[in-house]
């Protein structure tokens, strides 16, 4: 079964402790709900930096990664019901990218 990469992209760290409680309550039933088919529940990602041929940049390129998971799923258009449920979309605090993990 392919594999699809949810990449994350926005969201922000919770303020209190118990917004902190309630979003990870919500990331974690929404990965309990799609039982096996999650493969890597993933990380939230640190701030990042671009690699070029001409240097390194520090910004964190133009829409910076501040997550990922990986899930099996049958094709396309079912790995993106999935990623429909993500907690990141609550209030369009993030987006998710979703792309195929191409075996090589």
């Amino acid at each position: 079964m392919p594999k699809f990469m949810f990449i994350y992209h926005g969201g922000g760290r919770p303020e209190t402790q118990e917004e902190g409680e309630r979003v990870m309550a919500a990331w974690g039933a929404w990965m309990e709900g799609m039982g096996d088919a999650l493969v890597d529940g993933g990380n939230p990602a640190g701030m990042s930096k671009t690699v070029t041929a001409s240097g390194v940049e520090d910004d964190g390129g133009a829409n910076p990664v501040s997550g990922y998971t990986l899930v099996n799923a049958s094709d396309m258009d079912a790995a993106c019901a999935m990623a429909k449920g993500c907690p990141i979309l609550e209030g369009g605090a993030g987006t998710v990218e979703v792309a195929e993990a191409m075996e090589m």
